[in-house]
């Protein structure tokens, strides 16, 4: 619907005030008062209960384990109804499938974002992803990677095998696609060891409480990649 123009909406204003004795008008160049906000539609609190749901699915398996948060801990965190749960993700595995492929898009979509901002050749980008990676050590919440925990945590589900395979392709693709585009001269050993040293970088960032694990993943991929990539 098109706005109504100020002429229109202080009009009637003017003529309620002409009317009636006691009104008062509306001043000239005054604002006439907006009308009250519209409620959102039953779409919108559908994709907003969805949203409170995975993000407390997000916060809760991430920190506590897929199988030591039942479903109605997640609701009960959410504060939605257990329907909503059913009819946005079908069941708790649907729940399981879209938190870790979030988790995916926000690693995937945040390490593009930062590699382009902060570099600009793929040799400088090959050793930037661990600076990248160390970001997430400085958030009090950094628990490891939620691929890794979720495999350990529950590995038969197929939600947790089938995101887990996506994510780890994404991540050999990811310094593949670098090495090949900074012309290694084996792009696919570079790679391979550059995983091996990404994995190894978040790992001891967890479990060892080294938030400062990057520094030295950085100067070891720095020597590989000296090491692959003939000077330009």
């Amino acid at each position: 619907m098109s706005a109504k123009s100020p002429a229109a909406e202080t009009q009637p204003t003017k003529d309620r005030a002409a009317k009636s004795p006691g009104a008062k008008a509306t001043a000239p160049g005054a604002k006439a008062q907006s009308p009250a906000a519209k409620a959102p539609s039953p779409k919108e609190r559908s994709a907003a209960a969805k949203a409170r749901l995975l993000a407390a699915a997000n916060e809760l398996f991430y920190a506590e384990g897929i199988q030591a948060v039942g479903i109605d801990r997640v609701i009960e965190h959410a504060g939605v109804a257990k329907a909503t749960l059913y009819s946005a993700f079908g069941n708790k595995e649907g729940l399981i499938r879209a938190y870790l492929q979030a988790r995916h898009d926000a690693t995937s979509n945040g390490m593009s974002r930062e590699l382009e901002a902060r570099y600009a050749t793929a040799k400088e980008r090959l050793v930037g992803v661990f600076e990248v990676q160390g970001l997430s050590f400085a958030d009090p919440a950094f628990r490891g990677c939620a691929f890794i925990s979720a495999n350990a945590d529950a590995p038969n589900i197929p939600a947790v095998e089938e995101a887990s395979h996506n994510y780890r392709d994404w991540v050999h693709s990811l310094f593949l696609d670098l090495a090949t585009e900074a012309g290694a001269k084996d792009p696919r050993l570079l790679a391979q060891q550059l995983v091996l040293l990404y994995d190894g970088s978040g790992i001891s960032a967890w479990l060892d409480n080294d938030r400062t694990a990057d520094n030295t993943a950085r100067t070891v991929a720095a020597a590989l990649v000296d090491a692959a990539i003939p000077n330009s």
